[in-house]
């Protein structure tokens, strides 16, 4: 077995390769980028990247190392074996009506633990993380106990969720680590300085139940590397052309403002979301996207990761905490995912009403969905 997951962690969903940030690496650098050591010591992966191809490419990033020496963060939920994509909404989580019964849900995680394992060349996670449930699978028993049956039988040390991909599902969040938080032991949730909301809604919730978080998006999309500008070209997948007009000028307004309180503390941007994320309750791990960005002033990519690296222990005062939060408050500036006062019509697989148990759930946590989860443009 390996570490618990460490306070700065890489994704495969860095490089470009297999989500569509900046310019792809090919095979020899971003195995370099992902190799554990070097001052980082956690890896993610998810099964669905690349159907498969991003465990493989991080099997041999982990070629040769001790077992012991890092921590391995899988993520499986993501029916590509037996589903077809859906474009870019991706392939159909596991508990697709259409895909398979309740009683099949076991039989599917266990296969899909197994192959990803396989495809990585180790015989088990750290942590194994069910990677963007739907509402069933924020909700269903049998979900959460397939998932422990996962940990009973060795193939994972801890299990988590991971919801996603976009921003929200606050109420399912919290109703899910209510419910099963006895089985819980990790959350992955979207925060960062210039995106403090929702994120920071459910990490009560998580603290009291002893679930411990890891944060991703901790760079908004580039922004925190200091390389991104209105100028630095995107591919036309860039996932970050999904983001609203005028959201890179916006926030280097705000990361302008909050750049005294970075020098003060001896902090790069980076650093400083980090930093920022971990001085709140629950966080233990920071997990930004490592770009590659295009054109002449791009940073290298491995400066980047030095830069992560070098993320010292030293917290913020709580003062500074607060002061970087007022900056960067994005409060109603989205419509979110999950469970959404605002939802109309049918329920998808990443949005539906408001029941009345997750009404309740959030009351018991001094959240009102009307007015803390909606867009105010």
């Amino acid at each position: 077995m390996g570490l618990d997951p460490t306070q700065a962690a890489l994704g495969t969903w860095s490089g470009g390769r297999f989500m569509h940030f900046g310019e792809p690496l090919d095979d020899g650098r971003l195995e370099a980028l992902l190799r554990p050591g070097a001052g980082i010591d956690t890896v993610i992966t998810a099964d669905t990247y690349g159907q498969g191809d991003a465990d493989s490419l991080l099997g041999r990033s982990l070629d040769g190392l001790d077992r012991s020496s890092y921590s391995l963060v899988g993520a499986v939920g993501h029916d590509f074996y037996e589903g077809e994509r859906d474009g870019p909404r991706g392939f159909p989580r596991f508990t697709d009506p259409r895909l398979r019964e309740e009683a099949e849900y076991a039989g599917y995680l266990r296969m899909a633990a197994e192959r990803s394992l396989e495809r990585i060349g180790v015989d088990s996670f750290d942590l194994l993380l069910l990677h963007n449930p739907d509402r069933t699978g924020y909700e269903n028993e049998a979900v959460w106990d397939a998932m422990a049956a996962l940990r009973e039988a060795g193939l994972s040390r801890m299990i988590g969720v991971a919801p996603g991909p976009a921003n929200g599902f606050t109420l399912d969040v919290i109703r899910c680590i209510e419910r099963f938080g006895d089985r819980i032991d990790w959350a992955m949730l979207i925060l960062n300085p210039l995106e403090p909301w929702p994120g920071e809604l459910a990490l009560e919730a998580a603290a009291r139940n002893d679930v411990r978080v890891i944060t991703r998006v901790v760079d908004y999309g580039g922004l925190m590397w200091g390389d991104l500008t209105p100028d630095t070209p995107m591919g036309e997948r860039d996932h970050r052309r999904f983001r609203p007009e005028g959201w890179i000028e916006a926030g280097t307004a705000k990361l302008d403002a909050m750049r005294p309180v970075a020098e003060r503390a001896g902090l790069t941007p980076i650093q400083l979301a980090c930093a920022w994320n971990l001085s709140h309750p629950a966080v233990e791990c920071c997990a930004p996207t490592l770009i590659q960005e295009a054109g002449p002033e791009a940073h290298p990519v491995e400066d980047k990761r030095a830069d992560l690296a070098a993320l010292p222990a030293a917290g913020l005062s709580p003062e500074d905490v607060a002061a970087i939060r007022e900056i960067g408050d994005n409060t109603g500036s989205m419509r979110l995912k999950g469970a959404n006062p605002e939802h109309e019509g049918p329920e998808a697989p990443d949005r539906w009403p408001v029941s009345d148990d997750l009404a309740d759930a959030g009351r018991r946590w001094r959240l009102d969905p009307e007015t803390e989860l909606t867009y105010s443009g």
